[in-house]
């Protein structure tokens, strides 16, 4: 225990412990990202996470939700779209892709990328990617991702909930990239 503002409160480490010991993969995965990308845990303070919960229900299940945290998910939504990805056997190569034109200009970063077929997928949360200058930045970096012979596909928070479809989306962006691309 610690205290925070005078209240005693768990560590992240602690806290992220007993979450993944409760709760199902995709919210224990979405934690585990959200706690590498902000910073309150490193990979380092993962590999000790094991022995805090060893013997414990859920465990076996939390130690397969460690390997699967990747601190470059910027958000629930991407986690879930990776884990679904990852379950329909269409993997990303990369998260948070970088896509640069011939000069070195950055095109856009794309939130989970297939380098060879060409393919980038957004994960786009509605407080986000909903406001009026977002639609205008997100509609300007798909045209100049498009342009540079990049499949844009978009996903929500609703397509997530749906086990095939994000899979085929992205089966079907690789398979019509293929043709066209070496």
């Amino acid at each position: 225990m610690c205290r925070l503002n005078g209240i005693a409160v768990t560590t992240p480490l602690t806290t992220v412990s007993e979450i993944i010991l409760r709760e199902h993969r995709y919210a224990s995965v979405s934690v585990l990202d959200s706690a590498l990308n902000r910073g309150l845990l490193t990979v380092d303070c993962l590999a000790s996470i094991p022995t805090l919960i060893k013997g414990r229900r859920g465990a076996v299940a939390a130690r397969g939700y460690l390997a699967e945290a990747d601190g470059r998910s910027q958000s629930p939504l991407e986690t879930r779209t990776r884990l679904r990805c990852v379950d329909g056997r269409v993997p990303p190569d990369v998260l948070q892709l970088e896509i640069r034109d011939p000069d070195g200009y950055l095109l856009g970063v794309g939130d989970l990328g297939w380098r060879r077929p060409q393919v980038v997928a957004e994960a786009d949360g509605r407080d986000v990617h909903s406001l009026p200058e977002a639609v205008f930045a997100d509609r300007r970096r798909q045209n100049r991702l498009v342009n540079a012979g990049w499949t844009v596909l978009r996903f929500t928070w609703q397509d997530t909930m749906q086990p095939d479809y994000i899979p085929w989306a992205v089966r079907q962006a690789i398979a019509a990239a293929r043709p066209h691309r070496s």
